[in-house]
């Protein structure tokens, strides 16, 4: 037994050798052939098309090498043949990342370039995934259709434009088919007939969200004939009918439809849909459906017993209790459902109920009042639930949740309750949400303090409470909340300062506290929260000294904005290097200086940099450009920052260093700026303005800034290039020369100052074309000539028009009267002449016949995440002084016409200006009389005719202006009393010099003859013209001597005596 044994047992060990050595030699000559030469070849060629930024396809390399294991490759195990290509790329969306940077990063995992033909070498290919690419606009290849073995195509959001080529309908194999675009803004493709879809009767999943289908009206009977189909999403396709009529219906194993986000016009909800028994989900959201007012059996909820997810928000229909009572005849079954946006309000949704296994609700923006009706289902298994954008101004926090809180131990994870008009306090009782996850309370009326117990929501990953009237302090509590993420309480009043316990919480990533009423020192325990990448501390009342230590942990930080504080940044080592990289850096008003941060360009990163006023005095370090290669929006104004400036890197968007010591020559811009907004304004820049403005490509800066400095000569002819400007200010420097005509190609241009120069000639007829102008100024310049007509006929959009302090003469024409958005007209202190036209009552915005939303004076950029804000200023004179406006230009209304030569009476039509503020027609030729509805103007604040040849009386309606605060009528031709007022009565007596008025403020009391010993007729007795008293009482004697009988010529001379003893003779 043993010898058979043993032979048993060798003959197994040499089987087992021969077997192994098989499997080795197979091993090996299947590692050598599994990759196919042609199909190698194929893909080294198909790789040469493409731009690969990120090295995704660095393995693809090697005549010899197996491209089997290359990255995104899959081949058959038996027949080496490539079956499968996976290079997806990501479909980045802005809003989902944190950073830029991160966005960016995203872009370049993106494959570009070409797609090649050679890929048809890859006969074997069942799977072919290019989707979140961006293949810049190219057309779908029409040589795909020849790919016949493949099963599975997803050429989604990968920037393909133009039809989608009905080649594709050879590939009768395929059983998935995506081609959607509904996330990629720049892609657009499109059917205009369906019919090649019928040949892919092997169909299951079919995407073409975001197809442009609008001319495929054969939609519906194409997908009828599809048998197989089990998933189909057509969302934001621009459907032109929903079919609601069909015969019959094909589609039996239809499990997932979405057809959100087509307009179907307030269409019927068809019946097919609810004749589909197999549905498990079902998306209408956006359709704006509306349905019978009866539901029938075959035209309701009550068939799709396998429905679990419906989103169905944005319908008429489900505003109907009827509706929602079939709803809830399948309810048992839905796990979620959307119905927000539906119009429903709460008594109808008294109609849903037996919603049993509901883990997920959306009831936002609809009507509602009050409280979940606790019928709807079992609330206390509920999961999420948004309620946001509703009306729950009259019911408590307590009242509204109450369904919830009297659960044993409810399931809630995400409570959404944003901008619901909730006006009540934040209840202890949230304590009892021991699951919650989320919650969100934000833009709401919530007053009073953030309870201690919000610290026992232990499983708390986002708390969200911005925008309410939240006051005290943050609670101590809010540490303990070690899973917290993000937490944002904006907009609040929140006191006090900021708790060392914020150290705690482990794992938050955002951060904002911005504009309350924070106030103390920043807490060192900032620095120990390792995951941040967001913190916004901004407008606060936040003071003291911060150090590297607040800074210490926070490797991952990305954004940090603490503008508005009276903070002072102190590292306590000179050559500190943080150990985080930002992005965004917004620290306006704390103090950095005097020198340079040094530390500022270890930061390479940034993108965005304000660094305003933050008393920064010493010169710009001559790297400073070089440290930032992706920087975009730079802001250091307000500081006092010295040394020149040579030249702007082209990778900015916007630049502010106005209010600084730069001087020297204007910098350089190069041919690539893609810059939009530049402000030098307010420094010492000196020299011309040639090699800023005509020595690049230009086309790009919309608004430029340059006021307020030393520059001089003249302005060159070369706007040409600068088409997209929309602002332009170049007061207050020492330019001279005639008004460029190239300045008539600045078709976009808004605002235009030029005031406070030496600009000389009349102004260029070129400015007509200026029909977006909204803001003319070119005031204390030397212009001359009159003042043209085709501003009144072609500048039709002015509101602001400043011409003071030049050489215009000639007439004020009618055609002016055409600026009817008019609200600030200066043309003081020039040679005017002629009469005050009589039509200014046209000016529908200073008569209040128009009122206007638009503020004309703040011209606002966007880029990115930011806006930069660009404020005209205006030199006007009013209540006798001259005032720079700035922040409120939109809302002062002007009228000055004073220091002209002009004539005539003051037009009555000139009182229907009732917005007017300020009316100054002072010195001037005026004659006539003030009118006497001049009450009329109640926003009157300044009002001056002095120096004129007015007579007459002060209108009594003067009375009724409770809002002069400065007056003048000095000089003229006045007479009477000064009517009574309380504002009258207040001003100096040198507002009512030069006249023959009397009355308080006047010492000359009214009824009173002064006597004058200087007077013409040289009469002694102190200025009484006796020879008229004696005319008046001879002519009564005379005629009472005919009527009544002589009288004794005694008590004639006695009365006579007793009458001059009355008047003081």
């Amino acid at each position: 037994m043993s010898a058979v044994f043993k032979f048993s047992y060798i003959s197994s060990l040499y089987l087992t050798f021969c077997l192994l050595l098989v499997l080795a030699l197979s091993a090996k000559n299947y590692d050598a052939t599994l990759c196919h030469d042609d199909e190698r070849q194929a893909l080294l060629q198909f790789k040469s098309g493409l731009v690969d930024e990120a090295d995704r396809l660095a393995s693809w390399v090697g005549e010899t090498s197996d491209c089997c294991k290359w990255a995104g490759l899959t081949c058959d195990n038996i027949t080496g043949h490539v079956h499968k290509i996976h290079l997806p790329g990501i479909c980045a969306y802005l809003p989902n990342y944190n950073t830029i940077k991160e966005y960016n990063e995203a872009l370049r995992q993106r494959l570009r370039g070409d797609i090649s033909q050679s890929i048809l070498y890859l006969k074997q290919l069942e799977h072919l995934d290019l989707s979140c690419n961006e293949f810049g606009g190219l057309q779908i290849p029409r040589f795909m259709g020849s790919l016949g073995n493949l099963r599975y195509l997803n050429l989604s959001r990968s920037g393909f434009r133009g039809t989608i080529p009905p080649q594709l309908g050879n590939l009768t194999e395929l059983e998935v088919l995506c081609l959607g675009s509904s996330y990629y803004a720049f892609e657009s493709t499109s059917i205009i007939n369906m019919q090649w879809l019928s040949s892919m009767r092997s169909l299951r999943h079919l995407d073409m969200s975001g197809v442009n289908l609008t001319e495929a009206s054969d939609w519906f009977q194409v997908i009828n004939t599809l048998p197989s189909l089990a998933q189909l999403h057509l969302s934001s396709s621009g459907l032109p009918d929903i079919h609601p009529n069909v015969a019959s219906l094909n589609l039996t194993f239809l499990s997932s439809l979405d057809l959100s986000y087509n307009n179907f016009n307030k269409s019927f909800m068809p019946q097919w849909i609810f004749s589909i028994t197999s549905l498990v989900s079902l998306d209408l959201s956006w359709c704006h459906l509306r349905g019978p007012p009866i539901p029938s059996s075959t035209s309701s909820f009550h068939n799709l017993t396998s429905l679990k997810f419906l989103h169905i928000s944005e319908n008429e229909f489900m505003s109907s209790s009827l509706v929602l009572k079939e709803l809830s005849s399948i309810g048992g079954n839905l796990i979620s459902l959307d119905m927000g946006f539906c119009g429903v309000k709460s008594a109808t949704l008294d109609s849903l109920h037996n919603l049993t296994s509901l883990l997920s609700l959306d009831l936002s923006e609809n009507q509602l009042t009050s409280t979940i009706p606790k019928s709807l289902g079992n609330l206390c298994n509920l999961r999420h639930i948004d309620m946001g954008f509703n009306n729950f101004q009259n019911i408590s926090l307590t009242s509204l949740l109450r369904s919830f809180l009297d659960c044993k131990s409810p399931s809630l994870e995400s409570l959404y309750l944003e901008f619901s008009r909730l006006s009540c306090s934040l209840p202890n009782q949230l304590e009892q949400l021991v699951n919650l996850v989320h919650l969100n309370l934000g833009e709401n009326g919530i007053s009073g303090p953030i309870p201690e117990s919000i610290g026992n929501l232990s499983f708390l990953r986002s708390l969200y409470l911005y925008g309410n009237l939240i006051s005290g302090p943050i609670p101590e509590s809010i540490g303990n909340l070690s899973f917290l993420r993000s937490l944002n309480l904006d907009g609040n009043l929140i006191s006090g300062p900021i708790p060392y316990s914020v150290g705690g919480l482990s794992s938050l990533e955002l951060l904002a506290l911005s504009h309350n009423h924070l106030t103390g020192t920043l807490p060192e325990s900032l620095g120990q929260l390792s995951k941040l990448k967001y913190l916004d501390l901004s407008h606060n009342l936040l003071t003291g000294v911060v150090t590297d230590v607040h800074f210490s942990k926070l490797i991952g930080l990305k954004t940090l904005d603490g503008s508005g504080n009276n903070l002072t940044l102190r590292p306590h080592h000179a050559n500190w290097v943080p150990s985080f990289q930002l992005e965004i850096l917004y620290i306006s008003s704390w103090d950095l200086g005097p020198q340079f941060p040094l530390w500022l360009l270890t930061q390479r990163d940034l993108s965005r940099l304000d660094l305003r006023n933050t008393k920064i005095s010493s010169t710009m370090p001559e790297s400073f450009w070089r440290s930032f290669p992706n920087l975009q929006y730079l802001d250091m104004s307000q500081n006092q920052i010295q040394g020149r400036l040579f030249e702007i890197p082209a990778t900015l968007y916007e630049v502010d260093l106005s209010s600084n010591l730069f001087s020297g020559k204007l910098p350089k811009l190069f041919n690539s700026s893609m810059l939009d907004v530049l402000d030098l304004s307010n420094n010492s820049f000196t020299g011309s303005l040639l090699h800023l403005l005509c020595s690049w490509g230009g086309n790009v800066i919309e608004a430029l800034n340059l006021a307020n400095n030393h520059l001089s000569g003249a302005i060159p002819e070369c706007w040409e290039k600068w088409q997209r400007l929309r602002f332009l200010n170049l007061e207050n420097n020492n330019l001279s020369g005639v008004i460029p005509t190239t300045m008539g190609y600045l078709s976009y241009l808004v605002s235009l100052n030029m005031c406070k120069n030496k600009l000389s000639g009349r102004l260029p007829a070129s400015l007509m074309w200026l029909k977006e102008l909204q803001i003319l100024e070119f005031a204390s310049n030397e212009l001359v000539g009159s003042i043209p007509t085709w501003i009144g006929t072609e500048l039709l959009d002015l509101r602001i028009l400043n011409l003071r302090s030049n050489s215009f003469d000639g007439t004020i024409s009618h055609e002016l009267c055409y600026l009817t958005a008019i609200q600030i007209l200066d043309f003081a202190h020039n040679n005017l002449s002629g009469n005050i036209p009589r039509c200014f009552n046209n000016f529908t915005v200073l008569s209040k016949k128009e009122t206007t939303e638009i503020d004309p004076v703040s011209v606002i950029f966007h880029f990115g995440y930011g806006i930069t804000e660009i404020t005209n200023s205006a030199s006007l004179v009013m209540k006798g002084q001259e005032y720079t406006y700035s922040t409120i230009l939109g809302l002062v209304m002007v009228l000055d016409l004073s220091g002209n030569k002009l004539s005539g009476n003051i037009p009555v039509e000139l009182m229907a200006l009732q917005a007017l503020q300020s009316l100054n027609i002072s010195k001037n030729q005026l004659t006539g009389v003030i009118p006497k509805n001049i009450g009329d103007m109640k926003f009157l604040e300044s009002f001056d005719v002095s120096s004129n040849h007015l007579s007459g009386e002060l209108p009594m309606s003067l009375s009724g202006l409770t809002f002069l605060s400065s007056f003048n009528v000095s000089f003229n031709n006045l007479t009477g009393r000064i009517p009574t007022s309380t504002q009258l009565q207040s001003f100096n007596e040198s507002s009512f010099f030069g006249n023959k008025l009397c009355g308080v403020p006047l010492t000359q009391i009214c009824g009173e003859i002064e006597h004058h010993k200087d007077q013409q007729e040289g009469d002694t007795s102190h200025g009484v013209d006796f020879g008229l008293i004696i005319s008046i009482l001879l002519g009564f004697f005379v005629g009472f001597w005919s009527i009544v009988i002589p009288l004794n010529v005694g008590t004639i001379w006695i009365l006579l005596s007793k009458l001059r003893y009355m008047l003081g003779c």
